[in-house]
């Protein structure tokens, strides 16, 4: 069990939905914690709503020196969550290029930005924690789901190849792949979304797993289930189902 009491965490992605959720639940066990999102007016909203410590520290992820400027102004951390992300739903014959490069410089390459300012000094003091936030649209590909879900994979690559290497460290690396959440980003789907949950349960989902020494967590089991199984399954079946 970890213990949360006084620990300072840079939560990247708090202005709103999962962030903001994932916050006040950060807030209620005890930790400190640093929120970074674009939006000032609503990071300190937030910090404003939060029970516990907290400050805001605007940082733009796609940017080098935002993040490098915000990583200097936040200090060193007990750990980093990474939630920041966009969301447009598309496919290659509705390839909108601004979108698909917003996606992956975003979604994947911001996070390579944050950890690299956060992880280094991590390893020097053999100690840390970071929580990459991945997706079950990641594990294969997946109609409508171009920018996204390779921007996702990504990032679950990235948690992957960390936890191999610092599995006997003393700082944790763990990953959780959620479904369908109920967001400003989700609402621009027009198809039925299965077992969609509300930001707070899947904040919940989050903390729970992060409580814990265990790696990964994808959510909702039933449904993270049928993703986990589909690597398994040949390219002649899995296309003919997912199309």
């Amino acid at each position: 069990m970890r213990e949360w009491s006084g620990k300072r965490y840079w939560l990247v992605g708090a202005s709103e939905g999962l962030g903001a959720a994932l916050a006040h639940k950060l807030s209620r066990v005890g930790v400190e914690l640093i929120l970074s999102a674009r939006s000032e007016d609503k990071l300190n909203a937030l910090v404003a709503d939060l029970p516990g410590k907290a400050r805001a520290v605007v940082c733009d992820v796609s940017s080098d020196e935002s993040v490098a400027q915000a990583a200097a102004d936040v200090g060193e951390v007990d750990g980093v969550v990474y939630m920041a992300g966009v969301y447009w739903p598309q496919g290659p014959a509705d390839w909108t290029a601004d979108q698909v490069t917003a996606m992956c410089d975003i979604n994947f390459t911001g996070c390579a930005r944050v950890l690299g300012q956060v992880v280094p000094g991590m390893v020097a003091r053999d100690a840390g924690h970071i929580v990459l936030t991945g997706s079950l649209s990641g594990f294969r590909g997946l109609p409508g789901a171009i920018g996204y879900g390779a921007s996702k994979a990504g990032v679950m690559y990235l948690a992957e190849s960390m936890y191999g290497e610092l599995r006997k460290s003393g700082v944790d690396v763990q990953l959780v792949n959620p479904g369908f959440i109920k967001t400003r980003l989700t609402d621009k789907n027009d198809f039925t979304m299965p077992f969609i949950m509300s930001p707070e349960k899947a904040a919940q989902e989050i903390i729970d797993h992060m409580s814990t020494d265990r790696f990964k967590k994808s959510f909702p089991f039933a449904f993270g289930a049928m993703f986990r199984l589909s690597q398994f399954l040949p390219d002649w079946l899995y296309y003919r189902i997912a199309g």
